[in-house]
């Protein structure tokens, strides 16, 4: 008569199991806590575009999405793909176009702001605020028509243009421009360069050095 020999099931699996289950929760516990930080962090600061994209942020985004597609959230692992979508985009400097600004509530919100006389769009993408006094004539200045545009759409699609309508010199006059979220002299993708002043820096500079009184020899 044989006898037959129970199966015996190993204690290491279920061990290995719940670690990795563990692993898995602490990975995701950090992915959230790493988006919670960098939401606050960009909360704290103007939107800005064309920078390089964060492979941490990114990575997190991916972790989280994955976690809630596995408890059947597909709502928010949606929201964190877009997340990542975003980023490539803002990255490469493509404006949202299902964010665009109004343009008379734009003129609206810059009004009120300390200095500004008045602005007017000069095309879909560039928008000219005249201000009352060269201190107001400042990249300080376009900071604050950006923030005040922000909450109205993505002002990645808007260059501001800042001329004194008090200066009574040439480079008084000259007009300060640029994009609300870019650094001076960048454009968005696609974004024309508009140009504002009628005579142009480097003809400006010709007259100077012609009217400087010459050398005596």
């Amino acid at each position: 008569m044989h006898f037959v020999r129970p199966i015996r099931r190993s204690r290491s699996r279920p061990r290995r199991l719940l670690a990795e289950a563990i692993a898995a929760l602490a990975v995701v516990g950090a992915a959230f806590a790493l988006l919670a930080w960098h939401a606050a962090r960009d909360a704290a600061k103007p939107p800005r575009a064309g920078e390089p994209i964060d492979p941490y942020v990114t990575a997190a985004h991916i972790v989280v999405a994955r976690a809630e597609a596995l408890v059947g959230d597909t709502r928010d692992a949606g929201q964190h793909i877009e997340a990542v979508t975003g980023s490539f985009t803002r990255s490469a400097r493509i404006p949202d176009a299902m964010r665009p600004i109004d343009h008379e509530a734009a003129r609206a919100a810059v009004r009120p702001i300390t200095g500004v006389r008045s602005a007017i769009w000069l095309d879909r993408e560039n928008l000219a605020v005249m201000v009352g006094g060269a201190r107001y004539r400042s990249m300080s200045m376009i900071d604050d028509v950006c923030r005040a545009l922000d909450p109205l759409g993505d002002t990645l699609a808007v260059v501001v243009h800042v001329q004194d309508a008090t200066a009574t010199t040439a480079d008084g006059a000259m007009t300060l421009s640029r994009n609300c979220q870019l650094s001076a002299g960048q454009r968005a993708l696609f974004q024309a360069r508009r140009k504002v002043d009628v005579v142009s820096p480097e003809l400006r500079a010709t007259f100077k050095a012609q009217q400087r009184p010459a050398a005596r020899p």
